[in-house]
């Protein structure tokens, strides 16, 4: 599927229905989904099984289906979500079927070496929020030969250092901006820019 396709099929699908604040729980817009996605098939990343950390409704798990992947898990603590990213899946149909796991990515029962990992992590970017995106990185490091990863803008430095310490190198990094619609009270602006990171890391630490 060209990335044209992938990002207009992605665009269809239903966003958070009640978002929660507490979990950072942003839409990743489908043109960056579906670019991060098309990216990983070029690389080769999407072969064989891929797991989206925090799938949220789906969109990350839902494009590596599309694409390709020969298994994909979608990884969600939000039951509600994980009931809409199920509904997404319906709708688009993808010829491989998505595991729908309902867990934290701190405790996640994934008993797996070797995957690709995709994740749009909270950003941390909230008062009392700070380092919510260690915990993916950290899962990735023991479970993924590599993973894509979106962080705040600025975070090369921070992504860098973190996997290094768990046996990760940053191999490739591209900027990225998205606009999200207000959804939270304290959303001072009707719709925002945000600025962000995306990263590969290839991973040495777990066996493959």
């Amino acid at each position: 599927m060209s990335k044209r396709s992938l990002e207009r099929t992605l665009s269809a699908l239903s966003g958070f229905s009640d978002p929660d604040v507490t979990l950072e729980q942003y839409p990743t817009p489908a043109e960056i989904a579906a670019h991060l996605v098309h990216l990983a098939d070029l690389t080769g990343d999407l072969e064989g099984t891929v797991v989206d950390l925090g799938t949220g409704t789906g969109m990350l798990a839902i494009g590596a289906a599309l694409a390709g992947a020969s298994r994909v898990i979608g990884v969600e603590i939000d039951p509600g979500a994980l009931a809409t990213a199920r509904e997404n899946e319906r709708l688009v149909g993808a010829d491989t079927e998505v595991d729908w796991l309902r867990a934290d990515v701190r405790n996640a029962p994934l008993r797996l070496e070797g995957v690709t990992v995709l994740a749009n992590p909270p950003f941390g970017a909230q008062t009392g929020s700070e380092g919510a995106d260690r915990p993916f990185l950290a899962a990735a490091a023991e479970i993924a030969r590599v993973s894509y990863s979106i962080h705040n803008a600025g975070s090369r430095a921070f992504v860098g250092s973190y996997a290094a310490d768990l046996g990760g190198e940053v191999t490739h990094a591209y900027a990225l901006s998205f606009e999200v619609d207000r959804q939270f009270e304290f959303h001072t602006e009707q719709r925002r820019a945000i600025d962000a990171e995306c990263f590969r890391v290839q991973w040495s630490g777990s066996s493959r």
